[in-house]
């Protein structure tokens, strides 16, 4: 007889985030049209988190990033390293996976929402030397994005098609 694992859906809606130590979960995040959506994981501790954020800088409202920092790249990511490096995450063994930063409903013609957010999150993962192992982005279509706890796995929805990321 096979044991049964429940699994424990987490949905990370825009703006926002989840940091799980549970085998049980899976972290998922839906609709990253020109927002970005960040996996963290380390291997050695079973630890990873999930951020979608949709603006890139803080310096656009700081007053919106202090009662929300995961809306800005930059504020948002500080908050989930910081929460994870908390936990005694290694900076050696996190795994980054980034996607979304699509141009949708034609943003790419004026505001480049989808460009910048992009380009904000890979200086700063370049600034704090942390390599983006694998990422997702740009074309015209939304994504879903799922961590798999237990595995590590993460995996992106593009329409029809699941693939690991």
């Amino acid at each position: 007889m096979s044991e049964v694992v429940k699994v424990n859906r987490v949905v990370v809606g825009v703006a926002d985030m989840y940091v799980s130590e549970s085998p049980e979960d899976r972290i998922v995040t839906f609709s990253l049209g020109s927002c970005v959506g960040v996996t963290l994981y380390d291997p050695e501790l079973g630890i990873g988190g999930m951020i979608h954020c949709m603006l890139p800088s803080a310096r656009m409202d700081m007053q919106k990033a202090e009662d929300r920092p995961c809306m800005f790249v930059d504020s948002g990511l500080k908050l989930i390293l910081q929460q994870m490096f908390d936990m005694g995450v290694s900076r050696k063994r996190l795994i980054i996976k980034l996607a979304g930063a699509a141009s949708v409903l034609n943003d790419n013609q004026f505001f480049k929402v989808g460009e910048r957010n992009y380009i904000y999150a890979k200086r700063f993962f370049e600034k704090n030397m942390l390599p983006v192992a694998a990422e997702s982005v740009h074309g015209t279509a939304s994504r879903t994005l799922s961590l798999y706890m237990d595995t590590g796995i993460t995996t992106v929805r593009i329409l029809d098609k699941e693939e690991v990321l």
